[in-house]
């Protein structure tokens, strides 16, 4: 089961990474940068419309494992996913209306276009309201699917849908209108119908019941605990995550928030690498927990961690080393890619010392332990809003990427001993030294190699190949220095040669 579920997240979750970036040069180049920077915006509002659910999408996907296992009859599940469309349906319709009535303020007053009409900017927020409204009924069902262990389905569907969303705006970019509008609506209609899909999908799913789901405060109120605490933690973590790109978009021009923002979209590839693992490995650390058996806990803690720092590191160490080769090959723009390279590479680092902590932060849930990172985030917070504040205006947007890079070396070096504390407390050193620091220096060790040896591609096919030598020799060096998952590796090569 933890093979298979991550197998079909790497491919169903690559697919759609590929998707949503494979065509972004052409939508600049259709739309322009400072139309781009509004698509920055609705992944924003994508972001913190999760937020008003009030942690019960997490919540359902974790009574939906719990129905899997006998704790919930067919009604009673029923009830509660009623119950939650209910309030998604109400969110949702909260959502249309607040941002069609702030969207005339938000382009006057807020975003700083100096190549788009401020008419047009308040068209496409009120478009994109309506799209945020349907995105976020479709996270319902996304989490109830994931959460009855049927990935492989998702991720096909998911595939389909992705494939459909960005290659059919880049048709109506082509062929129909190349305006930001058009490019909205076309997002709803695809979001309409991957919605009547789920939502098929879903019920599809569940066991046959002698009555249909009905409305039940009863059902929300065994569940609201749980469902509070993931609010809390859903908060913060959308706080974090999205501070800067929300005081940016106040803070610079539209055309540097595009920058960034396409800085953001290449250094959040590292995130779609690692997405896979914590979903495959947080029900077996769950699980491992229940069942009390220490050893196997930490066994699957240091090998996921292991494997975190692998894909992860050799991804950032790329983007690092080779930021503006990928980004003009990707863009075919020098000028693009001489201004997005420097963030591109601050928001890498900052994200790779993000992503070493999922493991550490996933084992606390496994634990049922949710205070410390509640209490770490809400320093994080004090902390992080005013460095951006104060480091934006004088060093721009690069200054906004130190911090966040800062934030993150602080909860690798500080953070994580509290844990350490509690839990897992003869582990902390072998997560320093075998975890996090040899996959990384030999993934570090043989790209650095590969940049002496060939510096400087100038040619596509060069660079191409420098790329791809480099990503496999560093993914290469990051498993030979890592134990827990070179040896499975060695052990299943072995056999098939035995």
């Amino acid at each position: 089961m933890l093979k298979r579920n991550l197998i079909a997240n790497y491919l169903g979750q690559g697919w759609a990474a590929l998707m949503g970036l494979a065509f972004i040069p052409l939508y600049i180049k259709y739309l322009g940068i400072e139309s781009y920077g509004l698509i920055g915006l609705f992944a924003i509002l994508t972001a913190w419309s999760n937020l008003l659910d009030m942690g019960l999408t997490p919540t359902l996907g974790r009574e939906m494992a719990r129905y899997t296992a006998g704790s919930h009859s067919a009604e009673s599940i029923r009830d509660l996913l009623r119950s939650i469309e209910f309030i998604a349906v109400a969110v949702a319709f909260t959502i249309v209306g607040m941002i069609a009535l702030g969207s005339e303020w938000l382009a006057t007053s807020w975003i700083r276009s100096e190549m788009l009409p401020r008419e047009i900017v308040a068209q496409a927020l009120t478009v994109m309201g309506m799209v945020t409204a349907l995105r976020f009924i479709e996270s319902i069902y996304r989490s109830a699917i994931m959460g009855l262990q049927r990935q492989v389905l998702f991720n096909i569907i998911s595939s389909a849908m992705s494939t459909v969303r960005w290659v059919g705006a880049l048709a109506i970019l082509v062929w129909v209108a190349p305006t930001i509008q058009a490019f909205f609506l076309w997002q709803g209609a695809v979001s309409i119908v991957t919605l009547v899909i789920l939502f098929i999908t879903t019920y599809s799913c569940l066991q046959p019941s002698s009555r249909i789901g009905h409305f039940s405060l009863a059902s929300l109120r065994g569940v609201w605990r749980f469902a509070g605490g993931m609010m809390g933690i859903t908060f913060l973590a959308l706080l974090l995550t999205q501070v800067d790109k929300i005081l940016l978009s106040k803070l610079i021009s539209l055309l540097d928030y595009g920058h960034y923002t396409l800085a953001a979209v290449v250094a959040g590839g590292l995130y779609l690498l690692v997405s896979p693992v914590t979903q495959a490995w947080f029900p077996r650390l769950s699980q491992l927990h229940a069942e009390n058996d220490h050893r196997m806990l930490i066994h699957t803690y240091h090998q996921g961690a292991q494997l975190i720092s692998i894909v992860a590191g050799s991804a950032a160490l790329i983007l690092i080393f080779y930021a503006e080769t990928l980004l003009n090959l990707w863009t075919q723009d020098t000028v693009l890619s001489h201004h997005v390279a420097p963030l591109v590479r601050l928001l890498a680092l900052g994200n790779l010392l993000n992503a070493l902590m999922y493991i550490p932060y996933q084992t606390q849930l496994a634990h049922g332990w949710t205070t410390l990172a509640v209490k770490i985030n809400v320093i994080a917070v004090m902390v992080v809003i005013p460095c951006i504040l104060w480091a934006t205006p004088r060093y721009g947007a690069e200054g906004a990427a130190w911090t966040w890079v800062g934030l993150n070396a602080a909860y690798v070096l500080v953070g994580v001993h509290f844990m350490y504390k509690r839990i897992l407390t003869t582990e902390k050193w072998r997560w320093y030294t075998g975890d996090v620091l040899a996959p990384i220096i030999g993934a570090f060790i043989t790209i650095f190699g590969v940049k002496l040896i060939w510096p400087n591609p100038q040619t596509i096919l060069s660079q191409t190949v420098v790329l791809a030598i480099a990503t496999l020799m560093a993914l290469g060096g990051g498993v030979l220095a890592a134990s827990k998952v070179r040896d499975p590796i060695a052990n299943k090569i072995r056999h098939y040669f035995a």
